[in-house]
């Protein structure tokens, strides 16, 4: 009996198409035997690769066609942001397109927004983001993507302008004034937005803290007039011991230049009037003597869809794409 052929190296751990398998010297035949697997029509990949989410979302872009483009929350996961539901996939296309693979959605346009190699731009992205997203978590995935550099404050908003028929046109506007470019991290995000959502002062972003010439350390959230510092405390805070290390010296710091800190954890988070009001009290303890924090309308605005301007909307509707044109060679940029 013949020895089977080799798995060429660069097949044993991404998704590809048969087409690669076939350049390769490997047939249809040969896929179809027990050492690899089908994850859509003409993808392949290993039997013994485990798939991530990058990959999936990689054999997704291989499955379709070339004119549909990476979109929506999946273009956002593609750059390692985790955020949203794996599936379905999205694409969007200009014109009409007839699909039959499970686990797609397909956006109709009739002018697409601007591309890059791996589908539309994350600014793009953003944009078809907030049509649908609840106000905290567009204000979380916009902070993400400035602290990156993936897009800027001013290339979301002239988009926006150019094309404000698009659907999240309206509503990204209405996030860009909410947004912080120095904010590191989606908790640190969500944290600010809590505060000054309730009316609370609104604290700096990852500033230095420098008392009488000594450097404390660079803090997740600054209330400068009142000595007060947020930090938000995530797993790798408990699980890196050098980090832990790092955070006791930090905090001994603290104490002796009589600053204030709160160490904000996940379950807080799902609390989020009472650490707002816990915020509050350590404030007044501090001097503060400004408003209350008001758990009504602007607050209530943070846990609901981002509102409409108004104007003509461009619809958004799932389509049939052909799938008898898969991608070829194109994934997801590292």
């Amino acid at each position: 009996m013949p020895r089977p052929l080799p798995v060429p190296d660069e097949l044993a751990s991404r998704p590809f198409t048969a087409a690669e398998a076939r350049a390769l010297g490997l047939s249809e035949k040969v896929l179809r035997g027990s050492r690899f697997r089908r994850v859509f029509v003409r993808v392949w990949v290993h039997r013994d690769h485990v798939m991530t989410r990058e990959d999936w979302i990689t054999a997704a872009s291989l499955a379709v066609p070339e004119r549909a483009h990476l979109s929506h929350v999946t273009r956002l996961q593609a750059l390692g942001l985790d955020v949203g539901p794996e599936r379905p996939f999205h694409f969007t296309v200009a014109g009409d397109l007839h699909i039959a693979l499970d686990d797609m959605f397909v956006h109709r346009t009739e002018v697409l927004p601007p591309l890059d190699s791996v589908g539309v731009t994350p600014a793009a992205a953003f944009i078809q983001y907030c049509s649908t997203a609840r106000l905290i978590d567009a204000i979380k995935v916009g902070d993400w993507l400035l602290y990156r550099q993936y897009a800027t404050i001013v290339e979301i908003a002239e988009l926006a302008a150019r094309d404000p028929w698009r659907p999240g046109a309206s509503q990204a506007r209405r996030v860009l004034p909410h947004l912080e470019p120095r904010s590191r991290s989606l908790k640190e995000s969500e944290t600010r937005a809590l505060v000054v959502f309730s009316g609370l002062p609104v604290p700096e972003s990852n500033v230095d803290l420098v008392v009488r010439g000594k450097w404390l350390g660079c803090v997740d959230l600054l209330f400068r007039l009142w000595m007060l510092v947020l930090e938000y405390e995530g797993r790798q805070h408990a699980e890196s011991i050098e980090q832990f290390g790092k955070d006791l010296a930090r905090y001994a710091g603290f104490r002796d230049e009589s600053v204030a800190y709160l160490q904000v954890t996940n379950p807080m988070l799902q609390r989020p009037r009472a650490l707002v009001g816990r915020v509050h009290r350590m404030l007044v303890e501090r001097g503060y003597d400004g408003p209350e924090p008001v758990f009504a309308r602007r607050w209530a605005s943070l846990f609901r869809p981002i509102p409409s301007e108004g104007g003509a909307m461009a619809s958004s509707r799932v389509v049939k794409v052909d799938a008898s044109a898969p991608r070829r060679g194109r994934g997801v940029r590292p």
